[in-house]
């Protein structure tokens, strides 16, 4: 029988701003369909990244038919879940959880929803040599779908070096020795110099983080630039690195097609992903949107 009504959420510190609930919301709208979408802050319940298990279970007992996690639970979660996707164990990461009869099913839309949006916005790109700034959650997504679209060499670097390392390590495991690096923000300048393009995965540049990840100087033309970030849409990097003539690729269509794959995974029915990227610019652009 196919189901018209869905309750689905999303668990993650600081989730005030998000436009996941707008973007499902609104496409399950115009599909007819009864669907809440509800934000489970972790900062507002004075409650810490570890209580993601008890919140997982909490929603699946109340009913819940899923939920997407993020920073700072998308790979404290996992240890909560009774089966993982192949995707989802490879990144050691989940930022969708699907309830199917009493299981807790875990996904990860965020490499899928990178490389749509990759290969829609960025479609001819150099891909020899890549930098990316972020080892977290997102950045681990984000380099699994670098690779996956046929990157010759990823270099990682983080605030926290063994993290760089350790996600380093584990894209070798997956795609082969010698696909990806680990370095410190010293490199950088020698990095980037030689780079066919960055992608930018970290928090700085969000209207709550705002400036550079790096000094804009070491940016330069030829280079092209990804964003994650996507609130705003168009961050200090982007704005950069377009006056300079680099190719760029905003944080919107990674939260659209994620979103997209999320919202199948929920319901079974087909999102529209033009309608979606038409609201994402609607909703993160220039003029503030009441949340």
């Amino acid at each position: 029988m196919t189901r018209d009504s869905y309750l689905v959420g999303l668990i993650g510190s600081g989730i005030g701003p998000s436009l996941s609930p707008a973007l499902h919301e609104r496409e399950a709208d115009r599909q007819g369909l009864r669907y809440v979408y509800r934000l489970i802050d972790i900062d507002v319940l004075g409650a810490a990244p570890q209580a993601v298990g008890d919140l997982v279970r909490a929603a699946r007992d109340l009913g819940f038919d899923g939920l997407n996690i993020t920073h700072p639970c998308k790979q404290l979660v996992i240890e909560h879940l009774d089966a993982l996707s192949p995707q989802a164990e490879a990144l050691g990461a989940v930022n969708t959880v699907v309830f199917e009869g009493g299981r807790a099913v875990g996904h990860n839309t965020d490499v899928t929803g990178f490389a749509a949006s990759f290969a829609r916005g960025l479609p001819d790109v150099p891909l020899e040599r890549v930098v990316q700034l972020g080892a977290g959650g997102a950045g681990a997504a984000v380099a699994h779908a670098t690779l996956t679209l046929g990157a010759g060499r990823v270099t990682v670097v983080d605030a926290l070096p063994e993290r760089a390392a350790q996600l380093a390590a584990a894209l070798n495991a997956h795609f082969g020795e010698g696909r990806a690096a680990a370095a410190g923000h010293d490199r950088l300048p020698e990095l980037l110099a030689h780079a066919d393009g960055v992608v930018h995965a970290t928090p700085t540049g969000m209207a709550a983080h705002p400036g550079l990840p790096f000094p804009a100087g070491l940016l330069r033309p030829g280079l092209w630039v990804a964003e994650v970030v996507y609130r705003p849409l168009e961050t200090e990097l982007l704005r950069s690195a377009r006056a300079l003539g680099c190719a760029t690729l905003d944080g919107g269509g990674m939260a659209v097609f994620q979103a997209v794959d999320a919202f199948r995974l929920f319901t079974g029915r087909e999102p529209d992903s033009a309608r979606m990227l038409a609201d994402i610019a609607e909703l993160a652009g220039a003029v503030p949107v009441p949340e």
